[in-house]
C-alpha cells in the first residue's frame, strides 16, 4: 500500500466535526507520540533489550501516528506521498552537502 492509498483509507475513518479538522488529528498525533514513547520507556525499565512482544505493541502505536498524520496532512489538502518524497530530497541534500548533524531547518 502507498501513502495516497493509506490516506484515502484513512479518511474513511475519520469520525470526527468538520469544526475540529487539523485540531484533532494534531491532539491525537500528540497523544499517540507519547503512547509509543511510553512503550519505549518501559522496554528500557530493568535495562531490557525490546523484545518481539514490545515490537507488536510499538508497531500499533506507530500505526495511530501514521493515521493521525495522514489526517493532518489531508484536513490540510497536503499528500503524504509528496511530503515523503519531499522530506528523503531534504535530507539527501543535506547528506551530500554533509549537513546530516547540526540544527537549524535550512541547512
Amino acid at each position: 500500500m502507498d501513502f495516497k492509498e493509506y490516506q484515502k483509507k484513512a479518511l474513511r475513518t475519520a469520525l470526527y466535526p468538520d469544526k475540529y479538522k487539523v485540531f484533532y488529528p494534531v491532539m491525537g498525533m500528540g497523544g499517540e507520540v507519547g503512547e509509543f514513547m511510553n512503550k519505549i520507556g518501559k522496554s528500557m525499565r530493568g535495562d531490557r533489550e525490546i523484545k518481539s512482544l514490545d515490537i507488536d505493541e510499538i508497531a500499533k502505536e506507530l500505526g495511530d501516528v501514521l493515521w493521525f498524520l495522514s489526517q493532518t496532512c489531508t484536513d490540510l489538502g497536503l499528500d503524504l506521498d509528496t511530503i515523503a518524497i519531499q522530506n528523503i530530497e531534504k535530507l539527501s541534500s543535506r547528506a551530500a552537502r554533509g549537513k546530516i548533524m547540526g540544527d537549524g531547518d535550512n541547512r
